[in-house]
C-alpha cells in the first residue's frame, strides 16, 4: 500500500581498517570514533540492499552501541526491524530517531510504519513533516503515501490530490496514476478508473499493473473480445519474457472459455 525510499545509497567508505585500528584502551578522538559510526553504518545500510539481515542488524547495532543518539543509524535500524517483521520494535526505534534532528525520509518511513500499524491519522502527521523540508530529495514518496493515509480515512479528494501531486513532482513514474486509478475503482468511478488505465497503457503499453487494472473491469463487464485485444497487443509488445508468457496464458484461458 505505501511507497517507501528508506535510504539514499551509499558508497562506501575505503576506511574500514579503522575499524579494526587502534584496539587499545587509548581514548578514540571524536573525529575518529564519528568515522568508524559512519563505516558501520554504510556496511549496514550495504547489507540492508543486499537483503542480508543479519549483517546489516550486526553492523547498525554495532554503530547504535557507539553513538546511541544518531538519528539515521535509529532510522536503519527501525526499518530493519520492520523488515524483519517485529512492528513493536520498529515503531520503537524510529521514536528514539525523530528525537534527535532527523532527517525528512526518517519522517516519511516513520509514518510508513504507523500506516501499516492502521493509524492513517498519525501517519498523515509525519508525512506532513517530511514534506514540511524543502530540501527533502524524494517529496514525490512522501506524496504518495500521504495520499494513502488520507484515503485509508476516507479522504478521497485529498488523496486524488496528493497523487497528483506525486506525479506533477515525478512524471517518470507511474505508481501515482495507479493509485489513483484503484482509488476510483475503490469508490466505483469505474469511467474514470478505465480511462485512467487505457491512459497509462496508451503512455506505456508494457505497464503489466494498469492492464490487470483494465483487465479486471472489463471482465466484470463481460467484454471479452476487447481483453482478448488488450493482451494480445500487450503480448506484442511486452519485452519481459515472463510477461509476455503471462499474456499468452490468459490469451490461452480466453480460447476454452
Amino acid at each position: 500500500m505505501m511507497s517507501k525510499n528508506p535510504f539514499p545509497l551509499l558508497l562506501l567508505l575505503p576506511l574500514t581498517m579503522i575499524l579494526f585500528s587502534c584496539s587499545t584502551t587509548t581514548p578514540v578522538s571524536p573525529e575518529l570514533q564519528a568515522k568508524r559510526v559512519e563505516i558501520r553504518y554504510q556496511l549496514g545500510i550495504d547489507a540492508l540492499y543486499k537483503g542480508n539481515l543479519p549483517k546489516a542488524f550486526k553492523e547498525l547495532l554495532k554503530a547504535e552501541s557507539m553513538d546511541p543518539n544518531r538519528s539515521d543509524v535509529l532510522d536503519a535500524l527501525g526499518y530493519a526491524w520492520e523488515l524483519r517483521g517485529d512492528l513493536n520494535k520498529a515503531n520503537e526505534y524510529y521514536q528514539r530517531a525523530i528525537k534527535h534532528d532527523p532527517s525528512p525520509a526518517t519522517y516519511n518511513n516513520y509514518g510508513g510504519l504507523l500506516l501499516r500499524m492502521n493509524k492513517p491519522k498519525l501517519a498523515e502527521k509525519y508525512f506532513r513533516l517530511a514534506l514540511d523540508d524543502p530540501r527533502y530529495q524524494h517529496p514525490d514518496i512522501a506524496y504518495l503515501n500521504l495520499g494513502d493515509a488520507l484515503l485509508f480515512q476516507d479522504r478521497f479528494n485529498e488523496a486524488i490530490a496528493a497523487y497528483r501531486q506525486a506525479r506533477i513532482l515525478n512524471r517518470f513514474q507511474e505508481t501515482s496514476r495507479i493509485k489513483e486509478a484503484q482509488a476510483y475503482v475503490r469508490y466505483d468511478r469505474i469511467i474514470y478508473a478505465k480511462a485512467l488505465y487505457e491512459s497509462i497503457l496508451r503512455d506505456k503499453p508494457g505497464n503489466r499493473q494498469a492492464l490487470e487494472g483494465l483487465l479486471d473491469l472489463l471482465h466484470k463487464e463481460g467484454n471479452t473480445t476487447e481483453i482478448r485485444k488488450q493482451l494480445e497487443r500487450f503480448h506484442k509488445l511486452a519485452s519481459n519474457p515472463l510477461d509476455k508468457a503471462w499474456a499468452e496464458e490468459k490469451i490461452k484461458r480466453l480460447s476454452v472459455q
